[in-house]
């Protein structure tokens, strides 16, 4: 990679389109989404990316027929179950963000056994964003800070919130995305990473996402290896 690379995120779209095109049930394109996965953090860790965060179920997603949110569900702990201790061998850290205070107590012991047994990994962190929403995350990271000034006597200015507010976001002392995919054509945001996408590359793909490969990632960050980032400045040729 000729451009580091620290975190990938990407919006997993495409699944329930995958199946119908194939004349399948929405589920089956679920099913053939959690092998993507797989192969997505395989390639990212060959690669050398540190971070890679995964949108796997919003907290917008609840919405969808109760059949595909069980299904949705279902594969949510067959993932956690089966493949817990594959990322553990293979040095892989498992965070989950999120409010988890939706799921039933079986998934939250899950993802919490899964965070504990990995915990001190250290090779690519893999986020799961899970009944995740990103105004829901900046809202409860306010609610925090608040408490934090009033427990603390701390002034509530610009520069103490510059300084404690991303440490209370869910993925607090993860670093902000360098890219933020999203396939299946879409281009949209979605409610993700709002407070951690300022200064993200977006790249849209019209693969869908259980057809999303090592080659298709590679290809993301090939490309953003030609993007030109100024946070705000300008070219060093430009400004002599």
């Amino acid at each position: 990679m000729s451009q580091a690379v620290q975190h990938i995120a990407i919006i997993m779209d495409g699944n329930g389109r995958w199946a119908q095109a194939r004349g399948l049930p929405r589920t089956m394109g679920h099913r053939q989404g959690v092998e993507a996965v797989k192969r997505v953090v395989e390639a990212a860790a060959d690669m050398g990316v540190g971070y890679l965060t995964l949108f796997g179920f919003s907290s917008e997603n609840w919405s969808r027929p109760a059949e595909e949110v069980s299904e949705l569900m279902r594969l949510l702990r067959m993932y956690l179950r089966a493949e817990t201790a594959e990322l553990h061998r293979h040095n892989i850290r498992l965070k989950v963000i999120g409010d988890r205070n939706a799921f039933d107590r079986e998934i939250v012991e899950l993802i919490e056994n899964a965070e504990r047994l990995t915990a001190e990994n250290t090779g690519i962190t893999v986020q799961m964003a899970l009944n995740y929403g990103g105004r829901n995350e900046i809202l409860q990271a306010a609610a925090r800070y608040a408490a934090l000034c009033a427990e603390k006597s701390i002034v509530p200015d610009f520069n103490s919130a510059e300084e404690y507010f991303p440490g209370l976001l869910w993925s607090a002392h993860v670093p902000d995305p360098e890219i933020i995919i999203r396939t299946s054509g879409e281009q949209r945001i979605s409610n993700f990473l709002l407070w951690q996408c300022a200064y993200s590359e977006f790249i849209f793909t019209s693969t869908l996402w259980p057809d999303f490969s090592r080659a298709d990632l590679e290809q993301a960050v090939a490309e953003f290896s030609q993007r030109d980032r100024r946070f705000g400045g300008i070219k060093a040729e430009m400004s002599s």
